[in-house]
């Protein structure tokens, strides 16, 4: 992939993740609780069910973002370049974001029901893997630890 196409796509993956973040955090009474919603032109934060399409929509994104990356890594794979350990570690750590939101999504259909202790196990390991990736993703950027090792 170009440099300035690189660019493009990292700035829409890091605006889809804040995105994403702000919305999900949306799902908990936060932003109600904590007087955002009352910030003119913040309203809009309190209303779940905004923020839940508006999530739903990025992670929509966001999945096809990851197919197409991953496409793009294996189809066109080049010598030129290769995955950093970081890379590995945002990897596992997206996985799991992934696959607790997909269950999360399973839980929230009409004729699906699964056990309180479980639907609490898959809430909170979905709020412990984006926390963590926040973590992580913030640490790889100030030690400047990117994607690709060229």
């Amino acid at each position: 992939m170009k440099p300035e196409k690189r660019k493009t796509a990292n700035r829409l993956y890091v605006f889809a993740f804040v995105v994403m973040a702000f919305t999900g955090f949306g799902q908990m009474p936060l932003y109600n609780r904590y007087y955002l919603s009352d910030v003119p032109g913040m309203g809009w934060t309190s209303n779940y069910a905004l923020t839940h399409v508006i999530h739903y929509l990025g992670a929509i994104f966001l999945l096809a973002f990851f197919a197409y990356k991953i496409l793009d890594y294996f189809l066109a794979r080049t010598k030129d370049y290769r995955l950093t350990g970081a890379a590995y570690a945002r990897i596992a750590l997206l996985s799991g974001i992934v696959v607790t939101g997909i269950l999360r999504v399973i839980k929230n259909l009409p004729d699906v029901s699964f056990s309180p202790g479980f639907t609490l196990f898959f809430d909170v390991a979905h709020l412990g893997f984006m926390m963590t990736y926040l973590m992580c993703a913030l640490v790889f950027f100030i030690s400047r630890r990117g994607w690709i090792a060229l």
